[in-house]
């Protein structure tokens, strides 16, 4: 049996595993990731699907553990190449459809509602689905009955004994397949750097009620993650105990919110959502908004409303502002740049952990242990983060007992191959990332991004001359056009030198007879870039042009 992740090792989201016997292949989610600050431009990161696109014969099926995008978001990518059945709870299934209804999809897509306890057969597989705990309703974790033995892929979770909605995690079923005997454990990793356990999500509700009391007579405004239903509930229980209306900002948001209201995951009290045109009929004192935007993206609702941007809602000093999630890393300057501006504007802005407006959805030290003792694998796989939450995750084994050798640390395109007895990585298939800008799924590579990267960094000059082929004289040119090197009317003098540079080089190659433009292109961008260079220390990107009449 191969356990073939292509996604969610050393990095966070884009999750995406291949598990494959004989002549059967499954797939667990199908996730992901926003691009970091060295892709200018990109939309998207989704997972390489060429080792799928070349085994579709073998795909008996996509199972989904949660509907978070990290694990559905490039669902609707995979489906337009290869068109597999999709298992997943309900509340996924509806925000799966969302998405595909995006992409045109609907039509053609097989999408199949599953309960935590029940079984779907992959081939020589099967895969159990168990009840976990996350920030969103109806997660959960996988049991894998394979020849070789019971895998467990734990979703992303976490041990919750008060949750907002739906049932405790199933630790009873994880005990009884533990008894059973498991082979191996594939673990979220993502807090386990953080010792002790995850709170309960109610201890943000508590938070509420001192916060809502706090606020009174002003408008309240709470950014969250959409996905967070749970948050959003107890935000609703809230504005109804305080007499409030709510108004929702976001497209995610709102795609979200009507999914959960459809499908009963949340409930709602009818005239307490307001449309966002009819607030303005209420005094600010009776309104809270739930707007995304909690990660500091430049086009949130939130973003809009802190620069002054958004066209239904101004920020005052009567506003009172929550900002119910903690910054993704990497996140945290846009989102100090969001509190600064909605500081500035004269709200409250309350961010600070100290004050729990937020609680993770991911496992801490002790609930992972606690898993580990209740399905005592012989194999331990840590899965979803970077290299130092697998890292830790790996050492918590460690620290239960099981041995080094027993423990792999894996990346993306390792086939982790295992015969009931040994395991081991055994070889390696094309994986990686494919960025997705606009239209564009695949289009943009290192290339690409190296030469986005070069203008961003040192601008674009643009050489243009026009050369008579026959006698080889120059009739126009050579000029010059600068974008985002330096300001041409100020730099007169050099910007002069570097034509008098050009004109001489083009002159020179003429003269000696050559005519290949390749060459007489490589000496111009040679001999400006070596003059630029030693007046400015910067290198900028140089398009020469030639015209030949």
């Amino acid at each position: 049996m191969k356990i073939i992740p292509l996604g969610g090792l050393n990095e966070i989201g884009k999750n995406m595993t291949v598990f494959e016997c004989g002549n059967d292949m499954f797939i667990v989610d199908c996730g992901l990731a926003f691009p970091d600050s060295d892709m200018p431009g990109v939309d998207l990161v989704i997972p390489d699907f060429s080792y799928v696109e070349q085994n579709i014969s073998k795909v008996r099926g996509i199972v989904i553990t949660h509907g978070h995008e990290d694990h559905i978001g490039s669902l609707a990518y995979l489906l337009k190449k290869c068109n597999i059945p999709v298992y997943a709870t309900r509340l996924t299934i509806g925000l799966i459809e969302g998405k595909l209804k995006e992409h045109n999809l609907m039509g053609q897509a097989k999408l199949n509602v599953v309960t935590p306890r029940q079984t779907v057969k992959m081939g020589c597989m099967a895969v159990e689905f168990i009840r976990v705990n996350h920030s969103i309703p109806d997660a959960v974790g996988l049991a894998i009955h394979t020849p070789a033995g019971i895998v467990i892929h734990t979703g992303d979770f976490k041990v919750d004994f008060t949750p907002i909605e739906g049932g405790i995690i199933d630790l009873a079923r994880f005990g009884e397949l533990g008894n059973r005997g498991v082979l191996a454990l594939m673990s979220d990793s993502t807090n386990a750097e953080r010792p002790g356990h995850t709170a309960s999500e109610r201890t943000v509700g508590e938070s509420f009620e001192k916060l809502f009391a706090k606020a009174e007579g002003k408008r309240i405004i709470i950014a969250t993650f959409a996905s967070n239903i749970h948050r959003i509930q107890q935000i609703i229980n809230k504005a109804v105990s305080s007499d409030r209306k709510v108004a929702v900002f976001g497209r995610s948001m709102l795609n979200v919110i009507s999914t959960a209201m459809e499908l009963g995951y949340l409930s709602v009290p009818e005239g307490v959502i307001i449309d966002i045109d009819t607030m303005n009929k209420y005094p600010p004192e009776k309104i809270v908004l739930i707007t995304t935007g909690s990660q500091g993206e430049p086009m949130s609702a939130l973003t809009r409303m802190a620069m002054n941007e958004h066209r239904s809602v101004t920020i005052t000093p009567m506003d009172y502002i929550i900002i119910s999630a903690n910054p993704i890393p990497g996140n945290e300057k846009y989102v100090t740049k969001v509190v600064n501006e909605l500081l500035k504007a004269g709200a409250e802005v309350i961010y600070e952990s100290m004050y729990d407006v937020h609680v993770s959805g991911h496992a801490c030290q002790e609930e992972i242990k606690l898993i580990m003792s209740l399905t005592r694998p012989r194999f331990f796989i840590p899965v979803h983060g970077e290299y130092k939450h697998l890292k830790k995750s790996a050492a918590l084994a460690y620290s239960m007992g099981i041995p080094e050798s027993n423990v792999i640390i894996g990346s993306i395109g390792d086939v982790i191959e295992t015969d009931g007895v040994n395991i081991g990585v055994t070889g390696k298939v094309q994986a990686g990332r494919v960025l997705v800008d606009g239209l564009g799924v695949g289009d943009v590579g290192s290339i690409v991004l190296r030469d986005r990267k070069h203008l961003a960094e040192d601008g674009l000059i643009v050489v243009v001359a026009t050369i008579e082929s026959e006698s080889g004289t120059i009739l126009a040119g050579p000029d010059i056009l600068s974008r985002g090197f330096v300001y041409v009317r100020e730099n007169e003098e050099m910007m002069e030198a570097a034509r008098d540079i050009l004109r001489k080089t083009l002159e020179s190659c003429l003269s000696g007879g050559v005519r290949d433009w390749n060459s007489i292109k490589s000496g111009l961008r040679d001999s400006l870039s070596d003059y630029i260079y030693m007046k400015t220390k910067r290198n900028p990107m140089i398009l020469p042009i030639i015209e030949e009449i």
